[in-house]
């Protein structure tokens, strides 16, 4: 059960908040109940994650994707494939959120959705100009293309849905699902982000840093990270103008930045051919690698393999967080340069873009084997993708909850209640929270003499006086408590026998 711990127990007033009081104690029932089933849940699962094991003595990076294409099952050997597009390379590369759609870019204008464990093909245009990037958006029935000019949307049979004209001269984008933002930087400094739900752009800012051609997103809390030509990499959300973040990263330009699923780490590559490892939530260095021909492109699968791209050779590394690199988990010759690399999210497959097509690597250990039926199941009718959509828009998160630190929601602003609360003293002439000094209600009968309202008046004092001393007597316990359990372990440690005890006279 501690594995799926979400949070502590909320400390409880003693008094008043009755309200409060219940419904925490709803809030943790069901958290609690949530993380039994959770547990319960997980003994049940199907599916296990492997990894590529190689004979005595033999590197598992010495072994080609036609020796794991033979060996393996007929549905995971057709997972391996090449697709010879040479004429309008190099391309681009973006999987569904459910894994099961291929979208593919060329540099010289084709665009192309597949479904490609069945290997169709969904649509198939060119655009008459140059690509820069393509992504999905929300869901495989929409996509968005960065030509030349503009930005525009298509739907999955080619048909041009929209031309935004506000979004010129893109290079790169992101497409945060669960805020429906589409990320986009372009060559004039430029981060803006398009709310597909309704098609309005949130927020345009001017970085100020030259040509933006390095992008990757945070999923764990939807910053934009940025790399630039200076060596530094910044961090971006749509509520603010200026950097949350900038960390010098290389002494060159950076090439390619990308992020883990949890918002843990952060892999960057540079002109200096350097590959560095940072922890993002202490922005504190971790480690760094030499790389004779440096990164071009990055990715990280969803079990924290990395594969990096180095001209027209694909590397994939293993357990780069926990152990040093010395050698490659696998290889791959591409037919051509690299210029877009993707893993599949639930498969063992890594998407390679480049001069002469696409190819899809088996990569054994690289996908999460178990998936959320309600947040991305790759097997859903269109009914369920309809039903799906209409509760991810009613759950949509609001680009202005986007923080560094998304634990942040869930805390009181302490200094910015104070600052209220002055201000609204200031205003009225006196303190709306402070105690109300107590007044005998008026009682007939004789019972409102001056003696019984006395009585009345010291009973209420006696009741304030009570919950000081018991607030004092409990903290005068708990320093007790704590002096018994040192003095004890004093009197372990000194009860404890030493080697120098013989000296002793």
């Amino acid at each position: 059960m501690q594995k799926f711990k979400r949070k502590d127990k909320t400390k409880k007033h003693r008094r008043q908040h009755y309200k409060l009081k219940d419904m925490i104690a709803r809030s943790e029932e069901a958290s609690e109940m949530a993380q039994k089933q959770s547990a319960r849940f997980d003994l049940l699962l199907p599916e296990d994650a492997g990894f590529l094991e190689g004979d005595e003595d033999e590197d598992t990076c010495t072994i080609s994707q036609e020796d794991i294409a033979d060996v393996v099952d007929i549905t995971s050997g057709a997972k391996y494939f090449n697709l010879k597009l040479s004429q309008f390379g190099p391309y681009r590369v973006d999987y569904s959120k459910t894994g099961r759609h291929l979208l593919l870019g060329g540099r010289r204008g084709h665009v192309a959705c597949v479904d490609w464990q069945s290997k169709q093909l969904l649509c198939e245009i060119n655009v008459m100009e140059s690509i820069n990037d393509v992504k999905w958006l929300h869901s495989e029935a929409m996509y968005a293309v960065a030509q030349k000019k503009w930005l525009h949307i298509y739907d999955s049979n080619g048909i041009e849905l929209h031309c935004i004209r506000k979004f010129n001269d893109v290079l790169r984008m992101q497409f945060l699902p669960y805020h429906f933002l589409l990320a986009t930087a372009s060559a004039t400094s430029f981060l803006q982000y398009l709310d597909v739900s309704v098609g309005k752009e949130v927020a345009a800012i001017c970085t100020k840093t030259g040509r933006l051609d390095v992008m990757c997103q945070n999923p764990h809390n939807a910053i934009i990270h940025l790399g630039h030509p200076n060596g530094t990499v910044t961090l971006w959300s749509p509520n603010q103008k200026e950097a949350l973040a900038k960390m010098l990263c290389h002494q060159g330009g950076v090439r390619s930045v990308t992020v883990d699923k949890t918002g843990t780490y952060m892999v960057t590559s540079g002109m200096d051919k350097k590959l560095k490892l940072y922890d993002i939530r202490a922005f504190k260095p971790l480690k760094s690698f030499f790389l004779p021909a440096g990164a071009s492109c990055l990715s990280l699968s969803q079990r924290g393999l990395l594969s990096a791209a180095t001209g027209d050779i694909v590397q994939v590394y293993k357990d780069v967080w926990s152990t040093p690199v010395t050698k490659p988990y696998m290889a791959h010759r591409a037919q051509g340069t690299v210029w877009g690399l993707h893993f599949c999210p639930f498969e063992d497959v890594l998407g390679v873009g480049h001069g002469d097509g696409f190819t899809s690597m088996l990569v054994p250990g690289a996908g999460e084997p178990n998936f959320d039926g309600l947040d991305a199941n790759p097997y859903r009718s269109a009914k369920q993708r309809q039903e799906w959509e209409v509760k991810a828009l009613l759950e949509k998160i609001q680009p202005e909850l986007i923080t560094l630190d998304p634990n942040e929601l869930g805390q009181v602003d302490h200094a910015t209640f104070q600052q209220r609360h002055q201000d609204r003293v200031q205003a009225l002439g006196f303190d709306p929270l402070a105690k109300e000094k107590f007044i005998p209600k008026f009682k007939k009968k004789g019972r409102s003499s001056a003696g019984s309202v006395e009585r009345r008046k010291k009973q209420v004092a006696h009741e304030d006086q009570r919950d000081i001393i018991r607030k004092t007597v409990e903290d005068k316990m708990k320093m007790e408590k704590e002096r018994e359990e040192r003095e004890k372990k004093k009197a372990v440690l000194s009860s404890s026998r030493s080697a120098l005890d013989r000296f002793k006279k």
